[in-house]
């Protein structure tokens, strides 16, 4: 099935602001199938990998059917990790930027259970937690899930791998019968099959498959980096690799359009690629890029669709992407035709979280390597100038050039003095 553009979904306008906020282009392929089915009212299984986009598949529905004025629990999602439930909790808050009063609590253990018993009393509509923290506020009866009527259980394979089957059974026979039950799950193994037949209602079987990595001769590398230093980092790199053609993904495009005004203002030639576009700029742009008018091409995910370029030395994820297919997508534009290719990803603050997704999803390591200095790039500069000036003696046309260095030798000038001196001319012209 084809994608859906969030705009075009029945949704609250207030979901749309955020989503907006976002970034968020377009539906991943998990959420073109969830989406539609859970406002529908319906049970799903959805067997998809972690990163593909699967907490907004379920959580913007959720936060759609949520009574504010219900100061019940109405959603209750279980997740195996702490890290998980506060990953979830956190972009189900950036979803629900525009709506003031529904309230969302991760409860795990580590955290003071005073802490969140204070918040459970004061109202929560959606609550993310780990199984056996949620089963102590049950039996504390700080949690109540009688006015429960939407369940998720996110990654059930790996809570069933972590020994949670007797416990989310326990918490699941707590629910109304009458509720929606969505299940998550990478594969799908008898034990899972069994408690979608037990717990769920004539549940939508809803799969997106699992496109492995086909980019051998891509290098991988990653940079932690602060947000405010990225663009610095971007323009060493380029510099330093004296890359001739670059493209650089940003997850936005208003962010976007922000790297291609500072870019210029560096002197780069530059231009960009986004949804905003008509079909006759974008085939002008691509024709600029193709021709190597163009040394750099900034382009959103959606807009990125049939760039088709052979010579593309680097692939820059200015942005982690939200998807990890569009990882795939993305370094898979370089490194074409048996030609070697690098692609450099930006990793800032809890990104990191994302980058491991990623190298679990494509069974790849993806390399760590240092931020580069500004020594670094002089250094590699002059080892670029030397390997030139190499090329050249072994190119062997240098009669007319001999002929007047020869006339400075009998000036009493020595060939070493010479070639330092016009190296130097060189080195400070390109400085």
């Amino acid at each position: 099935m084809d994608q859906l553009v969030f705009e075009d979904l029945n949704i609250s306008t207030d979901i749309k602001r955020a989503i907006i906020d976002i970034g968020f282009e377009e539906t991943t392929p998990i959420q073109s199938l969830v989406i539609p089915k859970v406002l529908d009212g319906k049970d799903v299984i959805g067997q998809a990998q972690t990163g593909t986009g699967k907490t907004a598949a379920f959580g913007i529905p959720i936060l759609e059917m949520v009574v504010p004025a219900d100061k019940r629990v109405q959603a209750m999602i279980l997740c195996p990790t702490r890290e998980l439930a506060i990953q979830v909790a956190e972009e189900l808050r950036k979803l629900s930027k525009y709506m003031k009063k529904i309230k969302i609590l991760p409860i795990y253990g580590g955290q003071p259970i005073e802490r969140q018993i204070k918040s459970l009393k004061k109202g929560v509509q959606v609550v993310i937690g780990t199984p056996g923290r949620v089963m102590d506020h049950m039996r504390r009866r700080t949690l109540k899930l009688d006015g429960v009527n939407i369940m998720v259980l996110d990654e059930a394979d790996e809570m069933l791998d972590m020994g949670f089957r007797e416990d989310i059974e326990y918490i699941l026979n707590y629910v109304p019968p009458e509720r929606q039950t969505l299940l998550f799950s990478a594969t799908m193994s008898k034990v899972i099959l069994g408690i979608t037949k037990k717990y769920q209602k004539n549940p939508k079987l809803l799969k997106v498959a699992h496109h492995q990595l086909t980019v051998p001769e891509t290098h991988q590398i990653y940079f932690e980096v602060k947000e405010k230093m990225k663009l610095e980092l971007l323009s060493r790199l380029m510099d330093i690799h004296d890359i001739k053609l670059a493209l650089v993904f940003c997850n936005t495009k208003r962010r976007v359009d922000r790297l291609v005004r500072d870019l210029q203002t560096r002197g780069y030639f530059v231009d960009s690629i986004h949804g905003d576009l008509s079909q006759r700029q974008r085939d002008r742009v691509m024709s600029k890029f193709r021709r190597g008018k163009i040394e750099i091409l900034v382009a959103s995910d959606v807009a990125a669709r049939g760039i088709d370029v052979d010579n593309i030395e680097a692939v820059f994820n200015y942005d982690v992407p939200n998807d990890n297919e569009y990882y795939v997508h993305r370094i898979g534009r370089t490194g074409r035709m048996g030609k070697k290719g690098c692609a450099f990803t930006f990793v800032s603050g809890k990104e990191i979280y994302k980058l491991r997704d990623i190298q679990r999803f494509t069974k790849t390591k993806i390399e760590q390597q240092r931020i580069p200095t500004i020594h670094d790039i002089k250094q590699n500069k002059t080892d670029l100038l030397l390997e030139k000036v190499k090329t050249t003696i072994d190119e062997n046309d240098l009669e007319k050039y001999t002929h007047m260095v020869e006339k400075l030798i009998e000036l009493g000038y020595n060939s070493v003095d010479m070639s330092a001196a016009l190296l130097k001319m060189i080195v400070s012209k390109e400085n």
